[in-house]
């Protein structure tokens, strides 16, 4: 065992403002000396109860990592190779999972590689290389699959679906693929990310088969599914929940339209465009968009038959109160977690590889969910206008 740690000169070496942790903190020592006395406990107790003739062998030297800093540790072996320590066992490199911890906290703020490895350095004076970066951090991809697995519930009120694009290696070059992400909002007014996927493109076929997983793991019934504009979508919902109500996300349109505007007429545009979508109901929006049309219809037919082809489900908000209508008349909800990816990626530029994308964005959803604790504004007058709205199909949820 190494020499006993003297505490005077810790003492003397605290008072010179020697460092308590880190790579040569005071602490480090007396980590050694109780390390190293514990598992030469457990190689007597091995020999002890060893049905062969064996003895001590040595030892070996290996450095250990901890939360406060590292040192060599001198390992006990045994002649008939048969002790297998449980402190720290023949591979183990670290003495407790803080560092672990740490760097995955690391990760999941978007922080790159590069930051984390001079961060933990920094800290505990210890270097990590990139490949134990990328070995901790797939911790997450089990943990990923597992949560993409789990049952969700039979009803949920208000759910968001939106689509952002990455850029992944495959085979030698990179290529854009669409993140699927769903945001529900439960019966207690909480968000819940109900599930993230990855396809190479959006489109309403692999949003049916989305649908259909969250039919599978439980879901029976949505109220109102808030949405882009993509082509088919509405029929892809209506095919696995027939009796889901479509809002459009107003928002998009808005933007869309506008890109077919000339920007020396975009203010008067607006100027008109508000009175349709900010009515008081849907008959005086109605109203405001013939008189639209009647204004600019010429100008940009391609506008307008936008709006017309899409009114039945860009007008779906009009017939509820204010409390509803500001949950659902945009997807900003979903956009809003999008936002949050970003900041996590923007570091990244492209990925190597779909795991490592889907374990940053899960690493976040897990940091945002924490903040998720309490029911949106206005939510206990919201649910009961839905549960009149949508007579009965609460009443297997709600705690009456």
């Amino acid at each position: 065992m190494s020499q006993s740690f003297d505490f005077d000169k810790a003492i003397k070496d605290l008072q010179s403002g020697k460092d308590l942790t880190g790579k040569d903190g005071v602490l480090m020592p007396l980590m050694k000396q109780l390390t190293e006395a514990m598992m030469a406990a457990e190689i007597d107790h091995h020999l002890e109860n060893c049905d062969e003739p064996n003895r001590k062998n040595g030892s070996s030297s290996k450095t250990i990592k901890t939360g406060v800093g590292s040192f060599e540790l001198n390992a006990p072996r045994d002649r008939a190779g048969s002790f297998e320590p449980q402190l720290i066992k023949k591979n183990q490199t670290q003495l407790t999972p803080e560092i672990d911890r740490k760097l995955l906290s690391l990760f999941s703020h978007g922080m790159s590689y590069r930051d984390m490895k001079y961060h933990i350095h920094d800290l505990y004076g210890i270097e990590v290389s990139t490949g134990a970066i990328t070995a901790i951090t797939d911790q997450l991809i089990p943990e990923l699959k597992e949560w993409q697995q789990r049952p969700l519930e039979s009803v949920y009120p208000i759910v968001w679906m939106d689509a952002v694009h990455y850029k992944i290696r495959e085979e030698g070059r990179y290529v854009s693929k669409a993140i699927y992400t769903l945001l529900g909002l439960n019966i207690d007014g909480q968000k819940e990310i109900l599930g993230i996927y990855l396809s190479a493109n959006e489109s309403a076929s692999y949003w049916l088969s989305i649908l259909t997983d969250l039919q599978n793991r439980g879901i029976e019934d949505i109220l109102i599914a808030c949405i882009d504009g993509l082509t088919g979508f509405p029929e892809a919902i209506g095919s696995i929940f027939p009796k889901t109500e479509i809002q459009l996300c107003i928002i998009h349109q808005i933007r869309n339209s506008m890109k077919y505007v000339a920007s020396k007429n975009q203010k008067a545009f607006m100027a008109d465009l508000k009175p349709v979508y900010r009515a008081c109901n849907k008959d005086a929006a109605e109203t405001a968009l013939d008189e639209l049309e009647a204004k600019w219809g010429d100008t940009y037919p391609i506008v307008i038959k936008s709006w017309r082809k899409k009114w039945e489900h860009l007008s779906a908000y009009f017939k509820y109160p204010e409390p509803i209508r500001k949950i659902i008349y945009t997807t900003n909800a979903v956009e809003a977690v999008h936002r949050q990816f970003r900041k996590l990626t923007k570091t990244k530029g492209a990925f190597p590889n779909e795991n490592s994308l889907l374990k940053l964005l899960y690493a976040g959803i897990l940091n945002a969910s924490e903040k998720w604790t309490m029911p949106i504004q206005n939510w206990s007058q919201a649910l009961s206008q839905l549960d009149i709205y949508f007579e009965g199909r609460l009443d297997s949820v709600l705690e009456i």
